[in-house]
């Protein structure tokens, strides 16, 4: 009973304040005018000797020792069974979403809105019923039922976390911090494909930072790494924008594969009713596409009435870093999803940048901004299956120069390989690049488990030199594994990074 009898004399203490606009979901409340007969619990709350001027601060007090004077021993199990879920006592009602609850003064004074219209109810008019207008389309009777009844006991109650979103929508409306912070620390705990999203609109919403920032890292994490076809339903615009723009996006294979991602949600947005796994969606996508654009001339898909909400989020793609190579580049082309107004620019921008560096002998950047850097990087990864040595290469065709990846489980190595001298870039045997390498291990419920990253750097390389950039303990490895990497191989003061 301690802590409960405390939470309820915390009231004394709080500053009642008339009550306020609400900043994220409005009520408003309508005081009932109806008479009936006082329980003990009223007679409590309007003796004169609670609201004379003398004893205007002693009606907690007054609590505390009813309760001992009625000799009863109200636990925490008790309050909520037999004066919330039962109604014994019970001197106010608050009507909402067409439901009734027989409430308590007492107890309803630990929730910050309804302080501060008990207020005046207590020692002014004494209604006994409040009716809610609650326009937040989050808030069912079910997370009301919830947060009333969290004020009747010291455990938090049972909660889902596909109801969390609910539950701290109505918390916040009504003010009630021990259930936001409940709903804080389930939120960060059960972050899966099933609940980011909602968890992150909700996050954002309710402005809880820390749960916000774990979302948008868990998507960064696996939105390309473990794709999912009832996840990419549930990204919406503006999450999708700041995950296509982010640096940090953990990316499998190419930049390619960044714009097939954003290629099948778009299909996913518009076709919502779809229903097949990952294997079959991007065929599906790219049959609808293809449909679609045969009744469609001279513009691309984008630019249709139905692609126009598109835009900003593909316009966030690092095309420089897809139209380096022939097929990235044909399916670019044959696809027609992006404007040709957008891709012109880039291909002559490549091309002037090949001319300079193979008539000027460009070494590459030589300063790391890595404000600059967020958006111009080239993004790719891969899966280290199990243990063992692995070796592949990554190169932006002639722009940069064939660059080998190696790992083990003591160190991660580059090392750079020229290509044939045929009049490429590569004359030039000294070159520059800028890389960041992160490795991360999940468990089986796609959580991070280790993450290791070498920050951004800048390398200098000989003629098949190699370089050791990162060291490992083999001891925290676990596999399968994921390494991703980000490289920008030219200065940023080109234009076709930008």
């Amino acid at each position: 009973m301690g802590l409960l009898v405390s939470r309820v004399l915390s009231c004394r203490d709080s500053s009642l304040l008339e009550p306020q606009p609400e900043d994220i979901a409005g009520a408003s409340y309508i005081p009932g005018s109806r008479k009936r007969k006082r329980n003990s619990l009223e007679e409590l709350a309007t003796s004169s000797n609670v609201h004379g001027p003398q004893n205007q601060g002693m009606y907690p007090h007054q609590v505390l020792n009813y309760i001992y004077w009625k000799k009863v021993k109200i636990s925490s199990n008790d309050a909520y069974q037999n004066l919330f879920l039962d109604g014994h006592d019970s001197d106010i009602k608050i009507r909402a979403l067409g439901r009734t609850w027989c409430l308590h003064k007492v107890f309803l004074c630990q929730s910050g809105y309804f302080a501060n219209i008990l207020k005046g109810t207590w020692r002014e008019s004494h209604h006994g019923v409040i009716n809610l207008i609650i326009k937040n389309e989050d808030i069912d009777t079910r997370s009301l039922h919830f947060v009333f009844g969290a004020l009747y006991t010291d455990a938090d109650l049972s909660i889902t976390p596909l109801e969390v979103p609910q539950v701290l929508a109505a918390a916040c409306l009504l003010r009630v911090d021990r259930v936001i912070q409940q709903c804080e620390g389930i939120m960060k705990e059960t972050i899966n494909r099933n609940t980011v999203c909602s968890y992150y609109l909700a996050a954002e919403t309710y402005r809880l930072k820390a749960v916000k920032t774990r979302c948008f890292e868990w998507l960064l994490c696996n939105l390309m790494v473990h794709p999912s076809v009832a996840l990419y339903k549930e990204v919406d615009l503006k999450l999708m924008y700041l995950l296509a723009l982010s640096s940090d996006l953990l990316v499998m294979q190419k930049e390619i594969d960044v714009y097939t991602t954003l290629k099948i949600w778009m299909f996913l947005y518009l076709n919502p009713c779809w229903n097949g796994t990952m294997k079959q969606l991007l065929q599906h996508a790219n049959n609808w596409l293809s449909t679609h654009m045969a009744y469609v001339d001279n513009i691309s898909f984008l630019e249709s009435e139905e692609g126009l909400i598109f835009q900003p989020v593909f316009k966030k793609l690092r095309f420089q870093h897809i139209i380096c190579d022939l097929t990235s580049t044909t399916i670019l082309e044959q696809d027609r999803l992006i404007p040709m107004a957008w891709l012109s620019p880039i291909y002559k921008q490549q091309w002037l940048t090949l001319l300079r560096t193979q008539e000027y002998g460009v070494i590459g950047p030589q300063v790391i901004n890595e404000q600059e850097l967020e958006e111009c990087t080239m993004r790719c990864g891969t899966m280290i299956p199990k243990d063992g040595r692995y070796t592949w290469k990554w190169s932006v065709g002639r722009l940069g120069f064939p660059l080998r990846v190696t790992f083990t489980r003591q160190c991660v190595i580059l090392r750079q390989r020229c290509q044939r001298c045929d009049g490429s870039a590569c004359h030039n045997h000294i070159r520059n690049v800028i890389f960041r390498i992160t490795l991360v291990c999940f468990d089986s419920n796609k959580r991070v488990t280790f993450r290791k990253t070498t920050g951004y750097k800048i390398l200098t390389f000989e003629y098949k030199e190699e370089q050791i950039v990162m060291k490992l303990d083999s001891d925290v490895l676990t596999f399968p594994m994921c390494i991703f990497c980000n490289f920008l191989f030219v200065n940023l003061g080109n234009a076709e990074n930008k």
